[in-house]
């Protein structure tokens, strides 16, 4: 008879999701469920958004590309970005392809499946809603930010700190969670938070009704993979406590464990990121907040092509170490 796999649920959006799954997929004994965000609202993905009242088909991709056996390959071709046509100048044949086949197949999640089943996907991938809204950023000062892409790249110099974050419904009174997600949350043997930006590919994704209340009431243990990077307008001067803080604030319980990066990225690169106002997050391993935490600090860091990210193969050989 053989061993149950382990059920592990990520929870995020983003580049950050992509680095945790792309680690994940390799791994033996786990089943893996990605609840993704559909808060995304710049570049291809806005415009097909907009343009055709679709779900948010960008991270979704991303997600579906992490976990594929064909994932070199398919990034070439699904990440390849139309430039002649004035129509098509700028979208990926990706985002494309979920369009049609969202159309074609009458819902978001039958063209997700139905792309997971082309490139042999190994989990499975939800949507943590399938209503449309837009993400709305309440500052200290009282204005608002509409629209994820908006809040992701502030205009100008720092604005002031985000107070509130919610999701506005476009043609529902409110926004419902996609069943599977909770089914997928009570299940699991283990829940991973992040990494990805805060407000913009994490939070999204918990403040969605029915979400927190099922990983509040979850037997799962959860895990919180902390950002490398704080992002300007969303996190600045946040150590690694108040990243951890923010997120206990949102799911209403305590975080299991803690995962952080100690590898610190070169002096050349760090300077890049000061000049878009971004600070390397600062954790102290021995301060008494950890006392009822489990923190597993290690050097996680990959700075190829001079971007600092999770190393993909790092981060899920210390996930296995915990599970």
């Amino acid at each position: 008879m053989k061993p149950e796999k382990h059920k592990v649920v990520t929870i995020g959006g983003g580049t950050g999701q992509f680095a945790l799954l792309s680690g994940l997929r390799d791994l033996k004994g786990i089943e893996i469920t990605a609840v993704v965000s559909m808060a995304d609202s710049g570049g291809s993905t806005g415009r097909l958004r907009d343009e055709l009242g679709i779900l948010p088909p960008g991270d979704v991709l991303k997600c579906i590309l992490a976990l594929s056996p064909y994932r070199s390959i398919a990034r070439t071709i699904l990440l390849k970005r139309f430039r002649s046509d004035i129509k098509l100048k700028g979208h990926n044949a990706g985002n494309l392809l979920l369009t049609m086949l969202s159309h074609y197949a009458g819902s978001f999640p039958a063209a997700i499946q139905a792309l997971v089943e082309i490139l042999d996907v190994k989990g499975k991938i939800l949507p943590v809603t399938i209503d449309k809204a837009t993400l709305v950023a309440e500052l200290s000062d009282g204005k608002r930010v509409y629209g994820q892409a908006a809040i992701n790249v502030p205009q100008g110099g720092r604005r002031e700190k985000i107070k509130d974050i919610y999701l506005v419904p476009h043609y529902t009174d409110s926004v419902s969670v996609y069943p599977p997600v909770i089914e997928a949350i009570r299940s699991a043997d283990n829940i991973i938070i992040g990494p990805g930006d805060l407000f913009t590919s994490i939070i999204p994704n918990l403040i969605v009704p029915g979400v927190g209340e099922a990983i509040r009431e979850t037997e799962a243990r959860i895990l919180y993979v902390l950002n490398i990077m704080t992002k300007l307008g969303e996190t600045d001067y946040f150590t690694g406590y108040d990243f951890v803080c923010k997120m206990e604030e949102c799911i209403s319980r305590q975080l299991d464990c803690i995962i952080s990066n100690t590898g610190r990225p070169n002096e050349k690169i760090m300077n890049q990121y000061r000049a878009e106002k971004a600070e390397f997050v600062e954790i102290d391993e021995h301060a008494a907040c950890w006392a009822d935490r489990t923190l597993y600090a290690t050097d996680l860091l990959d700075t190829a092509g001079g971007i600092v990210r999770h190393d993909s193969v790092k981060l899920a050989r210390l996930i296995q170490e915990i599970l």
